[in-house]
């Protein structure tokens, strides 16, 4: 198990191209890279990231995915090429900085009336994403999002009924929001759980780093390890959380310790 940090933590304090010139910097073993403009998704900016990064290793990408992704399981045919076309840019960006994981949110449950639930349509729809992803020698790894397709324990089995390369991603955070406990994910995720994306809470419903809250990292640590788990868990927080980045440095230190010790 790894230690890791997404360069969503850096946003609005670094660009992406310096965000993982500082992680590799700083010796980070593993990173997400969280693109977040039309301009990102591209080949050429995903070699300007391979040209900064370093020998930094990065695990997965991410996206502002409310701007395609509900669109890759549009009825209308150009909608969704449209949409593929987006992804087709991300995921070679993405083999670019030789990402293994694509973190995926799909549909946003923002109208009343949907399939949000219909797995009949939406799991053959999510294995045409995963093979298209194939293609580029990136995986698809869906992330419990309260407000996106899979908000609740559940989901992702059924999902990967019909797509058994389908990878899982744990949010901490928005376990927490869901109202369910992210014990539940990670016994619904199983083996495919990939990696985690982790933030403390200060116990008023507010994010921090991790280190500075109240939630109990070991115990969530002790039930990974438990469940097989040793993937990267990556500090995934908000600019506002911090100020100094010599904050965010140390809380990746302290997570690094916690999982050293329960791991050695």
């Amino acid at each position: 198990m790894k230690a890791g940090i997404s360069t969503a933590s850096l946003f609005l304090k670094k660009s992406n191209e310096d965000a993982v010139a500082l992680l590799n910097e700083w010796g980070v073993p593993s990173a997400e890279v969280f693109l977040s403009t039309f301009g990102e998704y591209t080949p050429a900016f995903g070699q300007l990231l391979a040209a900064r990064k370093g020998a930094l290793p990065v695990n997965s990408v991410h996206t502002l995915t409310e701007q395609y992704e509900p669109q890759l399981y549009a009825a209308y045919d150009r909608v969704r090429e449209d949409a593929f076309s987006v992804l087709r840019g991300v995921l070679e960006a993405a083999r670019a900085i030789g990402a293994k994981y694509y973190t995926f949110h799909g549909v946003a449950r923002i109208k009343r009336t949907g399939n949000y639930d219909n797995f009949s349509f939406l799991s053959p729809k999510t294995r045409e994403i995963c093979e298209f992803c194939k293609k580029y020698g990136v995986t698809l790894a869906f992330e419990n999002v309260e407000w996106a397709t899979y908000n609740r324990p559940g989901v992702f089995r059924e999902l990967q009924r019909e797509c058994s390369g389908l990878k899982g991603v744990l949010d901490v955070k928005q376990a927490r929001v869901s109202g369910y406990d992210y014990k539940a994910y990670i016994a619904d995720m199983g083996p495919a759980l990939a990696y985690v994306h982790f933030s403390d809470t200060d116990g008023n419903g507010g994010t921090c780093l991790p280190g500075e809250g109240v939630f109990d990292a070991e115990e969530m640590l002790r039930c990974l390890v438990g469940n097989g788990f040793d993937g990267a868990v990556l500090i995934e927080n908000y600019a506002k959380d911090y100020e100094d980045l010599t904050a965010l440095k140390e809380s990746w230190l302290w997570l690094q310790e916690k999982i050293y010790k329960i791991t050695r």
